[in-house]
C-alpha cells in the first residue's frame, strides 16, 4: 500500500465513534490504542533547534512535517498534487508525530491537561481555501484523544513553500500538569 494510500485510511477512521464513557474511561494511549494507532518513534532533529521547550507548565513543540512509516515526508500541494483529504491525513499524521515528540519530553500523555494551540501551515495554491478542513486532521485526533482537552485555539494559513516539500507543517502549544 503507498504510503498516501495508507494515510488516507487513517483520515477516515471513525474518531467520532468514541463515546463519553470512552474518553472519560480511558488513557490517552489506550484512546490511540482503540483508534487503531500507534506513536510513531520521534523523528531525529535536523537542523539547530529542539523537539519541545517546557516553560513552566507550558511545552512548546516544534513544528512537524509529515513523515511515511518508511521515514519519507510527505509531499505536494493542495489541491494540484494531493487532494484535501490525503492532505488532512498528513495532517493527522503530523498531530501523532507532536504527540510523540510531547511524550518523549513529558514521559506520560496522561500529564496533559489542555491542548492549547495549534497552528498548521499547508502547502497549497492561491486560490485554495480550505486551510481548515485540512488542519482538522490534525484537531480531530487532538479532540478523539484528549476529549475536551484536546479543544483548542488554532490557525490555519496556507504558504507557497515548506521544508523540504512537505505538504503541511504543524505546531503545537500544550499546558502539563507538573
Amino acid at each position: 500500500m503507498k504510503p498516501v494510500s495508507r494515510l488516507l485510511l487513517l483520515a477516515l477512521l471513525p474518531i467520532a465513534g468514541l463515546t463519553r464513557a470512552d474518553t472519560a474511561a480511558t488513557t490517552p494511549e489506550a484512546r490511540l490504542a482503540a483508534l487503531g494507532l500507534s506513536l510513531p518513534t520521534p523523528a531525529p532533529v535536523v537542523a539547530n533547534y529542539v523537539p519541545a521547550v517546557r516553560s513552566g507548565n507550558l511545552v512548546f513543540l516544534a513544528g512537524q512535517i509529515p513523515r511515511s512509516a518508511d521515514g519519507k515526508v510527505i509531499t505536494g500541494k493542495v489541491p494540484t498534487t494531493l487532494s484535501e483529504e490525503q492532505a488532512q491525513a498528513a495532517a493527522r499524521t503530523c498531530g501523532l508525530q507532536l504527540l510523540a515528540a510531547l511524550k518523549a519530553e513529558i514521559g506520560d500523555l496522561g500529564k496533559v491537561r489542555r491542548i492549547v494551540r495549534v497552528g498548521g501551515f499547508i502547502q497549497s495554491t492561491d486560490t485554495f481555501t480550505q486551510q481548515p478542513k485540512v488542519l482538522n486532521g490534525c484537531s480531530d485526533l487532538l479532540v478523539a484523544v484528549f476529549g475536551e482537552r484536546g479543544r483548542h485555539a488554532r490557525a490555519a494559513v496556507g504558504v507557497n513553500a515548506l521544508p523540504a516539500g512537505a505538504v503541511v507543517e504543524v505546531e503545537m502549544i500544550v499546558e502539563v500538569a507538573d
